[in-house]
Formats: structure tokens, sequence, C-alpha cells
């Protein structure tokens, strides 16, 4: 074979190898993952955003979202809703004792009866005993014919839950500056729900009000009560999970004084440890307040479904904080309706306000007749 062939066939081989290497290069080049970032595909059931569309010159600007405040109910029909759940899961009690005042034969068995009654209604032993004494006085004395049975059990029962105690919150404070309430109980009684609650009474009564978040100890806490101030319009004064409860409840009461508000209310801690640290605690949170405003008011709440069980918080909170009004959550559950006789008894404040349910506006102030009332089921 003559070189001008070799050079001719070696010039074709090196050409068609070029063309195929060519090729292959450019499959292998479509095959290849882009470089740019792929967003990730949305999640099943994602409702993946449209792109944004352009505005026109005559297109509006979206308008702002509206904030509706909640408007809280007044006093009076708080009241009528006191009285109803009351009929409703207390009634029980008071037609139990008629029924046995109203045997024509009242002798020591009847009379028995109507003791444990009472004190499986969580009334006390004590007064109990007073109760049943009174009663037995006047009927006989005054004679079964002579008075109605119904009408001395609603009076001395009457005379039993106290109406001549104050059960006025104190939310006035003193040389212009705002009143503070205190609201101290264990976790899980109902504390800061009711301290919500308190808000919505306040605001209802034309009160601005200013609400400390000092329980820092339980995570919810905080943002629970945040909520509560949103619905009426309230500040919550917060700070950190797990700082210092005295100093939230200071920065809170500093806060009302600069703004000129009528009341503060201070969820405080609920850690019952111990006597000691509760007294530490709650001594603490006292005495920074006072650097701004003197305490109106310190309520005790308590769950009236833990009935007698509960006497052993009270006790513990009477010896290490000056307790001036209680407050009963539950009160329409399985609660009994004695527990309101024992806690004035123990502690010897007066119970202030009653939850009644799980609505917003289901706390209202204690009333002993609409409450004696509801017991008897009379209108």
């Amino acid at each position: 074979m003559s070189s001008p062939t070799v050079f001719v066939i070696l010039a074709v081989a090196i050409l068609v190898i070029g063309i195929v290497i060519g090729l292959v290069a450019f499959v292998n080049g479509r095959k290849q993952p882009s470089t740019r970032p792929v967003p990730p595909a949305a999640p099943s059931g994602t409702i993946t955003e449209e792109p944004p569309v352009e505005e026109t010159e005559a297109s509006e600007p979206p308008e702002a979202p509206v904030t509706t405040l909640e408007r809280p109910e007044g006093t009076a029909s708080r009241l009528v809703r006191l009285r109803e759940r009351l009929a409703r899961s207390q009634g029980g009690l008071g037609r139990g004792l008629l029924r046995l005042l109203s045997r024509e034969r009242l002798d020591e068995d009847t009379w028995e009866e109507i003791e444990d009654t009472l004190i499986t209604a969580d009334v006390g032993v004590v007064p109990t005993q007073e109760l049943v004494e009174r009663l037995r006085t006047r009927l006989r004395v005054e004679g079964a014919d002579a008075v109605s049975a119904p009408t001395v059990l609603r009076e001395e029962l009457l005379a039993l839950v106290d109406p001549t105690m104050d059960r006025r919150i104190g939310v006035t404070g003193a040389d212009g500056k705002p009143g503070v309430v205190l609201v101290v109980g264990v976790n899980g009684a109902g504390k800061t729900t009711s301290v919500g609650k308190l808000a919505r009474v306040l605001v209802a009564e034309d009160k601005s009000v200013v609400l400390g978040a000092a329980d820092t100890f339980r995570a919810a806490a905080t943002e629970q009560l945040s909520t509560w101030g949103e619905r009426v319009g309230v500040d919550v004064v917060t700070g950190p999970e797990g700082s210092d409860p005295a100093s939230v409840a200071f920065e809170s009461v500093k806060v009302g004084v600069e703004r000129g508000v009528d009341v503060v209310v201070v969820d405080t801690a609920g850690r019952l440890q111990n006597k000691a640290g509760l007294m530490d605690e709650l001594g603490k949170v006292k005495r920074v307040v006072e650097r701004h405003a003197p305490v109106t008011e310190v309520l005790l709440v308590l769950d009236a479904t833990t009935g007698q069980n509960g006497m052993v918080q009270a006790r513990v909170f009477r010896d290490v904080v000056d307790v001036t009004g209680i407050v009963l959550t539950k009160l329409d559950g399985s609660a009994k309706g004695g527990i309101v006789v024992a806690v004035q008894r123990e502690l010897g404040v007066p119970v202030k306000l009653v939850g009644v349910g799980e609505g917003p506006d289901d706390l209202a102030p204690f009333d002993p007749e609409t409450f004696v009332d509801a017991l008897l089921d009379q209108g």
C-alpha cells in the first residue's frame, strides 16, 4: 500500500474516532444534573404558593387585619349564671336537707342523717355541729307548726356562710398608684386562668389593667396569660422562662405605675415544694413589688373539687402570706358547696370569687344569698 493511501486511511480513522468521542460527550452532558439548586418538593397535602402577581396601578394594597377586642360580661349576667350553675350542681345538698327536715318526726336518727349529709358536702365537722344545734333549737323552741323548715334552713345556712364578710376585691391604690393584686395557689388549681378571667371582670368594670406573668416556672403560663390579655386588650409583662418570678412582678408593677393604670394583677409561681421555699419566694415577690406600690389584695386560688384536701394547701398559704380573699374554682362540677363554709372558717377570710364553668366569663363575685338560694333551688 502506497504512503498516500495510508495517510488517507489514518486521517479518516482519526476523524471517525473524533466524531464518536464528540457524540458520546454530548449525550453524557445532557444526562448530568443541573448545577442550579432545585427547590424541595412540597410534602404530601401541602398547597404550594403561586408566583406573586405584580401589582398594577389599579390594584389596591391588602387591608391590615382588624383585631376585635372582646367585651366581657357585666356582674349582673355573671350572677344569673352563677345561680343557674350552682342550682344544677349543688341543689342536691339543699334538697337532701329539706327532705330530712320535712319528716313528721325529727328523731336522733334523722339528725344524724342531717349531720352526715352536711359533712359529706365538705362543710366541716365543727360548722356542721353548730348548724345542726341551731336548727334543733329553733325548731324546738319556735315549733315546727309555727315556722317553715325551708325558711329556718335558709336563714341558718346564710348565717353559716356569713353575709357580713367584706367580699369587695381590693383593687384601689392610694396616692394615685394602682391597686396591686397578687394571685397565689398551687399549679393545677386554675390560678393562671383565674388571673385571666379576673382581668375580664375588671375590664367589664371599665378599669385599666396590666397583668404580670410571674409564674415563670410553668412553660405554658406566660403564653396562656398573654392570650387572655390579647382578648380584652390588656398588656401582659413577661420574662424568660425560668427567670426570677420576683423580677417579673417588680417590672409589672413598675409598668403599671408608669402608665397610670388602675390595677396590676400578678400571677405568682405556683410551686408548692415546702413551706420554707414558698415563704421565701412569695415573701420576695411581695417585698420587691411594694417598692413601687403597696399590695392591696392577695387572692388564694383553690380547686373546690379537692374538698378537704384543699384545706391542707390553704393552711400552708395562710401561714406564709397574708391571704385576704379566696377564689374557688370548679364549683359547678363535682365540688361540694360546703367547702365555702370550711375554707372561710379555716382561714378567717371570705370567698370573693367563684368559678362556675370553663367559659371566659365564668368567674363571678361570690354572693352569699345567691349561693344559699342555689343550694336550696329557690328563685
